[in-house]
């Protein structure tokens, strides 16, 4: 076996393409769109690479491909330098993942560091996040699929569990109304309170409201880093095409920003047929599919914490329900409440309370050496 550093096209593709080899058998898998995971290594895409750097590696054997394995860091806080490894996969052979995460480790070591996350995002944790542990089924978009057998390739190299992030699933029928009605009129009807939908004609101030919200409710959290209105601003942009107006809430206090709810169309199911590229055809696909997918995902839900346990939660929450009770939303089943880590209890017991379920669970690794 030999490890190949990724350093031209051909390599490129390789990196892209090897998964779909691996599962070709999985009727599960959904390959990732390349341009998603080529975005994560381009300087000008990824704002991380500002502040570090990230390499890729093939794993060989006579001249096939049997493993893949990234690793990044950056320094943007001197004072809290950052490193991981990500976007591996690998044949069933505890030889041959040794040999990847001993490359990724081995770089990382050189660089300075003495521990790592794995297997993680070079960027925000909403995508590319963590090893799927439990809920081997449909994968949503930009989220992290593999095989059982992974756990055990990481864990027997001495990778120990730092937190555990869920996802889940609240089906059409099920939410507990009753529960919320009460405290969600009593916010619902306070004028202190006001509950706007995102509306693409005005995302400049949109923009401005998720930044200043986003800042301050996630500024005391280990991973924060600081985002930026133009940041804000291409996120909207790239997301605006799969982002329902009516089923984004952001609520104000006494006129200023308080907090939101995001979500977006659960569109990985039109991508199964891509083969990882967003052309024409994948294009076309999503315009004539759209109407048919049966799935919303939460990608991002936040409060400042002047405003925590009064209730502003359950207000975007019944306001996203009443959309979805229009015939305009009739298609939509389930709602996806995706990556909420272990660490924040509360917002579990509430999605408990909703009436959802886990339908799946990520671990975030850490290892010493």
């Amino acid at each position: 076996m030999r490890v190949v550093e990724v350093v031209n096209q051909s390599d490129r593709n390789e990196f892209l393409d090897f998964p779909s080899v691996l599962f070709k058998a999985d009727k599960s898998f959904i390959r990732h769109l390349d341009i998603d995971i080529e975005a994560v290594f381009d300087d000008k895409s990824n704002r991380f690479l500002q502040f570090g750097e990230a390499k890729r590696w093939l794993l060989k054997s006579d001249d096939k491909t049997i493993g893949k394995i990234a690793a990044f860091y950056h320094k943007e806080k001197i004072d809290k330098p950052f490193c991981g490894l990500g976007f591996f996969d690998c044949i069933n052979n505890q030889e041959a993942a040794n040999i990847l995460f001993k490359t990724g480790l081995d770089w990382l070591k050189s660089k300075g560091f003495s521990n790592a996350l794995a297997p993680i995002n070079f960027g925000d944790r909403d995508s590319f996040w963590g090893l799927l542990i439990d809920g081997y089924t449909d994968p949503s978009y930009r989220e992290n699929y593999n095989s059982s057998y992974y756990q055990q390739l990481f864990e027997n190299y001495g990778f120990i569990k730092d937190f555990e992030q869920t996802t889940s699933v609240l089906k059409r029928g099920e939410f507990n109304i009753e529960r919320f009605s009460k405290l969600s009129t009593r916010v619902l009807s306070n004028p202190k309170y006001k509950f706007r939908h995102f509306e693409i004609s005005k995302h400049q101030q949109f923009a401005d409201d998720f930044a200043e919200i986003y800042n301050k409710a996630w500024q005391n959290h280990s991973f924060y880093r600081p985002m930026s209105v133009e940041q804000v601003r291409k996120q909207i942009k790239s997301l605006s095409a799969i982002a329902p107006e009516k089923l984004n809430w952001f609520v104000y206090a006494d006129g200023k920003p308080a907090g939101f709810y995001i979500n977006v169309l659960n569109i990985n199911s039109i991508f199964k047929k891509s083969k990882g590229k967003f052309n024409l055809c994948t294009k076309l696909r999503f315009l004539f599919n759209k109407s048919k997918i049966h799935s919303i995902r939460g990608i991002v839900f936040g409060v400042i914490p002047e405003y925590h346990n009064l209730g502003l939660e359950v207000g975007m929450i019944m306001k996203t329900y009443e959309q979805l009770q229009l015939n305009e939303f009739k298609h939509i089943q389930e709602t996806e409440l995706s990556w909420v880590g272990d660490f924040n209890p509360k917002m579990l017991s509430m999605f408990e309370s909703l009436g959802a379920r886990v339908s799946k669970v990520h671990y975030t690794y850490k290892i010493e050496f």
